[in-house]
């Protein structure tokens, strides 16, 4: 028979769980200016705003979290106005008094108090991983099963829509050894438009390297039908949301007629939209976004969810800066497969970073942190300058 845990043993069960109480959960919307114009289908930034949440627990131990979004409420429902409104009214009034380890209540709670909202929920989670990592001397990856990999390969996005800005600027992070994969975005020229800077981008690179292309939802079946043998010409190596959500059938006969793997990243926020997507065989590829899952758990569910399904997976990024990217991490760190890699660039497309440590880029890959929490250091003078006004 198991042999009963000790008397102290449960009192360094009760300290710890007393420990890791919420004191408190506030927020700021901060607005860090990017290093070039960075262009979607449906909206362009020259900067980028997030949501920062900070938990503080009964330890003194301070987490951090981050919700970010594209130029408002364009690829998602969710604007930064209308995350931080939400955490502060409805989020963090059921958090606070809770410990921060019991993270599948406070998950619970969390979508008991509001619907939908994942990339509040998720920065909120964050800042709890973080917090109770930091209170228990341990990297939130243990709280998730623990580290099979200490890296991966991380993507550059070009998406100014200059192709000499992009080859230039591809060739210098080629040079610097810091990506040797590049996504394209396409979709805000017209598609004769996007083939030709396509190809002229293509035809700069050295031989072997690696493309994504990227529609973000901007053509239609008829417009992908007639590109894709082009795409697969050039050696596009995957073609990431060409339709917009929702349209399964079509995206389907897309991806029975491609040679060339479809990724699913809008059509499914949710794992039952996941699970429709997988069962309507639209994607062969899941992208993985904390904003979509609304959580750190949520994320590794879906990637067991897509991993069911045969689905390969892809380490997806809304420009988070290095606490956004750290807390991805986290959970990729843990899977048992990314089989593309990510695209976690986002700290380094801003001007200045909110982090001054811990997520460090190398020889083409980004390393796991492996510090308390989510392993980083934020940059509290960066953070106040950076934090919006009124």
């Amino acid at each position: 028979m198991p042999t009963p845990p000790t008397a102290a043993v449960i009192e360094i069960a009760k300290d710890a769980q007393r420990d890791t109480r919420i004191d408190a959960i506030e927020t700021r919307i901060v607005d860090c200016i990017t290093t070039r114009r960075h262009k979607l289908s449906n909206t362009e930034i020259t900067h980028q705003s997030y949501v920062i949440v900070e938990a503080k627990l009964a330890s003194g131990a301070v987490g951090y979290g981050e919700a970010s979004t594209l130029g408002g409420p364009r690829w998602s429902e969710e604007s930064v106005e209308a995350i931080r409104a939400n955490i502060d009214t409805y989020i963090a009034p059921v958090l606070i008094g809770q410990p921060a380890l019991a993270f599948e209540a406070n998950a619970m709670r969390m979508k008991k108090a509001v619907s939908r909202n994942s990339s509040a929920r998720a920065a909120v989670e964050s800042a709890l991983y973080d917090a109770a990592g930091k209170t228990l001397d341990l990297p939130a990856a243990a709280f998730l099963g623990g580290q099979v990999r200490d890296r991966t390969e991380v993507l550059w996005a070009l998406a100014s829509g200059d192709a000499e800005q992009e080859i230039e600027e591809a060739r210098a992070k080629l040079a610097a050894r810091e990506h040797r994969r590049f996504k394209i975005k396409l979709g805000f020229h017209s598609p004769a438009e996007d083939m030709v800077r396509l190809r002229r981008i293509m035809s700069a690179m050295p031989d072997g390297t690696e493309m994504v292309v990227d529609v973000n939802q901007g053509w239609s079946e008829a417009t992908a039908i007639r590109y894709l043998p082009e795409l697969a010409e050039l050696g596009v190596a995957l073609i990431e949301q060409p339709l917009h959500p929702g349209q399964l059938a079509a995206t389907a006969r897309i991806a029975a007629r491609s040679a060339i793997p479809i990724m699913t990243d809008e059509a499914a926020f949710t794992n039952q939209e996941l699970v429709q997507n997988a069962t309507a065989a639209s994607g062969s590829v899941y992208s993985l976004k904390l904003v979509k899952s609304g959580g750190l758990q949520e994320l590794k569910r879906a990637a067991g969810i897509a991993g069911a399904f045969g689905m390969e997976l892809y380490g997806g990024c809304l420009l988070e800066s290095g606490i956004g990217a750290a807390a991805h991490m986290a959970v990729f760190s843990t899977l048992p497969t990314l089989e593309w890699g990510c695209e976690h660039f986002g700290p380094r497309i801003l001007k200045t970073d909110l982090t001054s440590a811990g997520l460090v880029y190398e020889d083409f890959h980004i390393l796991m942190p492996s510090g308390p929490g989510l392993g980083i250091a934020v940059d509290r003078d960066v953070l106040r300058d950076a934090t919006r006004k009124a």
